[in-house]
């Protein structure tokens, strides 16, 4: 027995890189001692990061962002249109909302938060801004609570690294999403040493392509003129 577990150490396959190893099951999660910024939840062979608390606002209100990640051209390219609904799931301040909300002027955004601080701010904010077509909506950590059948878009900003519940929150964005809905992801691109973010919260082309085609999911555009971010569009599967 214990030249076996010397072996198993040897070669790689000590319990803790046992547990590292994510499921191919779609719903299955595992779990490990928990690396730096990560939770120890891990889904199809990756680390679940650490959310980023509400008190990092003022990082997502920057005045270098749109220069650093060309977020201005990230929303002139999304695939909406004056009467789109479009759901922003893990708002945050508001930085995507509510530049959104300008090009649905006919549409609506649901800004979706599961911080109780955020929710304050965007609601403070859509009032102080003078937009009535921005909703907010109290989200969990297993899904966004949107209306099914409802939404043309629904965009996830440098959040779905951070998904507790990945399996569960894409099901629930599936049934919110119109037969020709889609998803966006924007994440921060894994396979580029030189972004300089914290490495859970990077993500491959291929890591979430493998997530979003085990949950149903088809990518329809990689887009790749952002700065420093992957700009991955998706629709249901048929």
């Amino acid at each position: 027995m214990r030249y076996l577990i010397m072996l198993l150490f040897i070669f790689g396959f000590a319990p803790n890189a046992i547990s590292q190893q994510g499921s191919n099951s779609a719903g299955s999660y595992t779990f490990k001692t928990p690396d730096r910024d990560g939770t120890g939840k891990v889904y199809m062979g990756r680390e679940i990061s650490k959310v980023m608390n509400f008190m990092g606002m003022s990082w997502l209100e920057r005045s270098t962002r749109n220069q650093e990640e060309n977020t201005d051209l990230a929303i002139k390219k999304l695939p909406i249109d004056e009467a789109s609904v479009v759901a922003d799931i893990g708002a945050g301040s508001g930085f995507y909302t509510f530049r959104i909300a300008k090009r649905v002027p006919k549409g609506k955004v649901y800004a979706v938060e599961i911080q109780d601080s955020a929710i304050k701010y965007l609601k403070e904010k859509s009032e102080e801004l003078g937009f009535d077509n921005v909703i907010t909506v109290k989200g969990s950590e297993k899904s966004p609570q949107l209306p099914e059948n409802s939404i043309d878009l629904a965009i996830m900003v440098d959040v779905y690294h951070e998904l507790l519940y990945p399996h569960e929150v894409l099901q629930e964005i599936k049934k919110s999403l119109k037969r020709d809905g889609k998803l966006l992801l924007i994440e921060y691109r894994g396979e580029d040493p030189e972004v300089y973010i914290k490495p859970l919260h990077k993500m491959t082309v291929a890591q979430v392509t493998k997530e979003l085609t085990a949950n149903g999911f088809k990518m329809v555009q990689n887009g790749q003129f952002m700065n420093i971010q992957h700009f991955l569009v998706f629709e249901k599967e048929d």
